[in-house]
């Protein structure tokens, strides 16, 4: 399932570093062509919390099929798209189908693994998820400059389609013995999500989840434009910059989460801020040289991978309301990531730099809170 998270983000961000030459072909500004990435998370994140439920009722293996259809039918339609606001349409409605593999996946790991491995499984559905976005806009950036940005579109659909064969598979693995049947399900399930959120401990958790994902949906989607602007790169030099975004993820995934295990998130959440926003911060300075721009991506992807999957741990461990509480998490991680690269389109108005310094400088602040806030966490 962690694979059909890969190639939801591979789509999600494979426009980002060809946000330039979009903007070209289809005659519009960057600024207005950048709506296309905000677009698509904001589908995804806003529908998160209506899937749980139907995963519930009809079953992990049903919904993973229908959102995996979803996704290839209409990614393949946006291959043929004719203006840019078709395209954000069209990546709006995308977000909407595929919103429910994310929390059944983790709703999966919540249900399935013991809490003292959970680390290990959250790191690898995260270096996947980090893995699927470097990718995306590595690997898609070079593709597109060779076989168009159609083709881009059309080769996604096709590994959409292996996804869902490898899930038909193995669908022993997914079919539940166990479905809910009661009528007023999702209404008892939207009590108990409001449960969780009156109490403080929570809340304080998923404002860091919904702020780290816009701080690094934000940076990311504009990365591809700031070495466009400032180093003056194509589609595959672009591509070959942000290729470093995914190494930590796909590499040490597994054993940062580990880390996390051994020596606790009160430790490993506020380090993980703390790296992301001075990398953002140095990135800001235009006096860098490309090669230590390229640097920084890999600091950026290391940040990630050690804030996100401590933050779902933590969220998992609210008693007796793990499924809800894992359909919050992704319901906050997959907004955040709209809206985060929402707010930097709305403010870039101000220059790209500063845009940049902004997110660093305001991930500084929150670092230095996340110390007291996750201060008893283990």
């Amino acid at each position: 399932m962690s694979l059909g998270t890969f190639i939801i983000f591979f789509q999600g961000f494979m426009v980002a570093p060809l946000l330039p030459n979009l903007a070209g072909y289809f005659q519009a500004t960057v600024r207005h062509t950048s709506f296309i990435e905000p677009a698509y998370l904001m589908g995804y994140g806003a529908f998160t919390l209506m899937y749980p439920p139907l995963s519930e009722r009809f079953g992990r293996y049903k919904l993973i099929l229908f959102c995996m259809s979803v996704f290839v039918v209409l990614t393949v339609i946006t291959g043929f798209v004719q203006t840019i606001d078709q395209m954000i349409i069209l990546r709006f409605f995308t977000g909407i189908g595929c919103a429910g593999v994310s929390p059944t996946t983790l709703g999966w790991i919540g249900n399935k693994i013991p809490y003292e491995r959970r680390g290990q499984a959250l790191g690898i559905f995260f270096g996947l998820m980090a893995g699927g976005t470097a990718l995306g806009s590595s690997a898609g950036a070079l593709l597109a400059s060779v076989t168009g940005w159609q083709n881009l579109f059309f080769g996604v659909a096709g590994m959409g389609v292996i996804v869902m064969s490898l899930i038909i598979t193995n669908r022993e693995h997914y079919i539940d013995k166990k479905l809910a049947s009661a009528s007023n399900h999702t209404t008892r399930r939207g009590a108990i999500s409001m449960q969780i959120l009156s109490e403080k401990r929570a809340r304080k958790t998923y404002a860091f989840v919904l702020f780290n994902a816009m701080f690094h949906s934000g940076v990311f989607a504009w990365a591809g434009v700031l070495f466009y602007n400032r180093y003056h790169l194509d589609e595959k030099g672009i591509g070959l910059a942000l290729l470093g975004y995914g190494i930590p993820g796909l590499i040490l995934g597994p054993w940062m989460g580990k880390l996390a295990d051994r020596y606790g998130r009160n430790k490993v959440i506020p380090i993980g801020i703390i790296i992301g926003s001075l990398t953002v911060i140095v990135l800001s300075l235009p006096i860098i040289p490309l090669w230590a721009a390229c640097i920084l991506v890999v600091t950026l992807s290391l940040s990630f991978d050690l804030t996100h999957p401590s933050l779902a741990a933590v969220t998992s461990t609210f008693p007796n309301k793990r499924g809800e509480a894992t359909g919050l998490f992704a319901f906050f991680l997959f907004t955040g990531y709209g809206v985060g690269s929402l707010v930097f389109s709305l403010i870039v108005i101000i220059g790209l730099n500063k845009t940049f310094a902004v997110f660093g400088v305001v991930a500084l602040l929150i670092s230095i809170l996340s110390v007291r806030v996750f201060r008893y966490e283990k």
